[in-house]
């Protein structure tokens, strides 16, 4: 309950001081940001108040087709890489719109305290907003931009980044390249890191000390500065007693578990948000993860020792035809009791020590510290096997290369892989994509090793359409919405 509590009361300050109606108004009539509590509670809304996660899980290897004939149009348009043309709830537009929100926001807190003197006293809040800033535009720029690819970065369209308030209602902007977006992301991310801190109220409502670190080595790991994510994750450890607890979570009664999931209390989750959403139901999908084909995920025959995850789908829609592992808590705010209408606001971790050790195992791999990715590994898959035996489940770089065969052409990043080097990198990714399944981080894989992805549709057991997803294909980057193209900003190529 202590969870649920806190976050009402995050809920209701995102209502006080809604970005929306910030924005909605011209410069010279916004509510003056001229105290350090105005300044606080403006960086409440410095996150995205939508998610990512239905758009990139959608587009990933974790769905297929369950032949439900439920089709939305949303669903169905992120299976097949299509531009997506509603604007609801979980869409492209709501993410792009909802991340330049959180942006002005960032950016409006760091004018304002400009405007106070830029005293020390402030200087928390101004690694908060340079972070959260970071933080935003580097999603946009992972999904309406190619990958980052340092022989290619200056020429590709990058996402706009915007550094200042909008001094208009609608300004225009143009694409800067994904090498502008990215020295703007580590010049923000480098900035803020020396500023952040943890002293909050609800620590892990803020880009506190190790989210911020932890992003910072997601951020790292895809520039390819493997240096950078092993000195920022150093302190970690090689066998950190606080990743996720599966064997507690599975413990849990299945009503509680989204709630324990995404909890404050639980130590490996270092950055949660309640953005407005309704992917908590996303098992009533039909382009979701199927009952009949979880196992190529989830299945003990994916184990390296051939035994049973601890990350196991306990919840099902329609006797099994859909799956989950219960992670999202959907907290349903009534505006209108009486005619039954609200807002839904789904419990998500964006950060967590889960991924930031992972990102440090494979660093290591890319440093060809063989020997420390290969102890760190077994920590962590041990962490997440049903049974484990220390003396008797070992594994050795000769069972790496076993299970995880290179395979010519298939996982085909900018910089160069050994067959070791390879098999290493597949299995991280393997163990990555089980971890993070149904919270959409598979995408950035797929992305960034250029892997080929195959979406099936289906009527009545028959493929009726067979969609692949090439290597380079140029539906990796999502199409820029129309409401942002037409106020002038350049579209993806198609």
């Amino acid at each position: 309950m202590k969870n649920i509590k806190i976050t009402l009361s995050l809920l209701v300050l995102i209502s006080l001081t809604s970005c929306d109606d910030f924005l909605s108004e011209i410069p010279d009539n916004r509510t003056q940001i001229d105290t350090p509590e105005k300044i606080s509670e403006l960086l409440v809304t410095a996150y995205p108040n939508r998610t990512y996660m239905s758009i990139a899980e959608t587009m990933s290897d974790n769905v297929f087709d369950s032949e439900m004939q439920e089709a939305n149009t949303d669903n169905t348009q992120s299976y097949n890489w299509e531009m997506q043309t509603q604007i609801g709830i979980d869409t492209e537009s709501a993410f792009w719109n909802a991340s330049y929100e959180a942006i002005a926001a960032a950016n409006q807190a760091l004018v304002s305290i400009e405007e106070l003197g830029n005293p020390a006293s402030l200087n928390p809040q101004k690694g908060e907003a340079l972070v959260a800033r970071a933080y935003s535009h580097f999603m946009l720029v992972q999904f309406w931009s190619n990958r980052y690819n340092p022989a290619t970065a200056a020429t590709d369209l990058g996402i706009p980044y915007v550094t200042k308030p909008e001094g208009a209602l609608l300004e225009k902007y143009k694409r800067n390249t994904v090498k502008e977006v990215f020295d703007f992301i580590e010049q923000d991310l480098t900035e803020g890191l020396k500023y952040i801190t943890s002293d909050y109220k609800e620590v892990k409502y803020h880009f506190n000390v190790e989210a911020a670190k932890a992003f910072a080595s997601r951020f790292y790991l895809i520039k390819g500065d493997w240096d950078k994510v092993l000195e920022i994750s150093k302190g970690l450890g090689s066998e950190p007693a606080n990743l996720r607890d599966y064997a507690a979570f599975n413990a849990t009664a299945f009503a509680d578990r989204p709630v324990e999931f995404s909890r404050v209390e639980q130590p490996t989750n270092l950055l949660v948000d309640y953005p407005n959403s309704i992917w908590g139901r996303s098992y009533s999908l039909r382009f979701t993860l199927a009952g009949n084909r979880s196992d190529e995920i989830l299945g003990p025959e994916t184990n390296i020792w051939g035994k049973r995850w601890l990350i196991i789908p306990s919840g099902q829609y329609r006797g099994g035809v859909t799956v989950l592992v219960p992670k999202f808590y959907e907290y349903f705010k009534y505006t209108n009791v009486t005619a039954g209408i609200g807002e839904p606001y789904t419990g998500t971790v964006l950060l967590s020590n889960d991924e930031f050790f992972l990102n440090r195992i494979e660093a290591h791999v890319m440093k060809n510290q063989i020997d420390e990715a290969n102890a760190e590994l077994e920590y962590f898959l041990a962490t997440r096997t049903s049974g484990y035996n220390p003396a008797t489940d070992v594994l050795t770089e000769e069972d790496i290369v076993d299970f995880y065969p290179a395979v010519a052409n298939e996982f085909t990043p900018y910089y160069a892989l050994t067959p070791v080097q390879t098999s290493y990198i597949k299995a991280i990714a393997e163990a990555r994509r089980r971890e993070f399944i149904h919270e959409g981080l598979r995408w950035f894989d797929i992305k960034r090793f250029n892997l080929v992805v195959e979406h099936n549709t289906y009527q009545f057991g028959q493929i009726i359409r067979n969609n692949v997803l090439v290597k380079d294909d140029k539906r990796r980057a999502l199409q820029i919405p129309q409401r942002a193209s037409d106020l002038g900003i350049e579209k993806n190529p198609r």
